[in-house]
């Protein structure tokens, strides 16, 4: 099995964008149809072997003391493979530029994938009661104190 990379995550001057690779640029046409995007990305700098473990204890504030990994939205996983939704703003050539992306500079990406509805929304959700106070969409979760939520560490 081979996973290769697209491209890069980038931060310039307040400014985050996805940059493709140029062979992948042809693989945006059309994305800015769509309002929002779904990134997969690697978590490169928890990229440690020590760290792929199936529990983690205590990794949030007001969860369990012990959750599997898979239960988890978190950097420590047998594969550090990170999804985020953003807001796109706009492509331009091989980029592509986002409202705010939690990844770091030079997260290696993995694929983008467009928000659709149909796919993506879930009308029935139930999670667990420790983070029923979570906000409930992506635009609420902007002001959300999320450091207070986590106790991930590197």
């Amino acid at each position: 099995m081979e996973i290769k990379e697209i491209g890069k995550v980038k931060q310039d001057n307040g400014a985050v964008y996805l940059e493709l690779l140029p062979e992948y640029q042809e693989g945006l046409v059309g994305l800015d149809d769509f309002s929002h995007l779904y990134v997969l990305y690697w978590f490169h700098h928890l990229d440690i072997p020590e760290l792929r473990e199936a529990t983690i204890s205590k990794p949030y504030t007001n969860g369990p003391e012990k959750l599997g990994t898979f239960a988890t939205r978190g950097p420590l996983r047998p594969n550090p493979i990170a999804l985020s939704a953003a807001k796109i703003l706009k492509l331009q050539a091989n980029k592509v530029y986002l409202d705010y992306l939690d990844a770091e500079e030079g997260s290696p990406i993995l694929d983008i994938k467009p928000y659709t509805p149909s796919s993506d929304v879930l009308e029935n959700f139930q999670g667990p009661d420790w983070c029923q106070h979570w906000p409930q969409s992506y635009e609420s979760s902007g002001d959300f104190d999320w450091a207070a939520e986590f106790n991930f560490t590197e």
